[in-house]
């Protein structure tokens, strides 16, 4: 093999050895952030879409 390339098997291995030692949220603290990801995609859905409405109603005075 390669110089620094690694054992596809021994990859997989140490990444199954890493994933055990991953500190998992609880399923409060999941929810919890579940919800503060959906209201923040929503409030900057909305904020973008009002915001290019607006310059679009800019660009449309402007141009008329």
């Amino acid at each position: 093999m390669a110089e620094g390339t690694k054992n596809p098997v021994k990859f997989l291995r140490d990444v199954a050895k890493e994933m055990k030692r991953v500190s998992w949220p609880k399923r409060d603290e999941l929810i919890k952030y579940t919800i503060v990801v959906i209201l923040t995609v929503l409030f900057f859905t909305i904020f973008f879409a009002l915001v290019d409405l607006g310059l679009s109603e800019l660009v449309r005075i402007f141009l008329d």
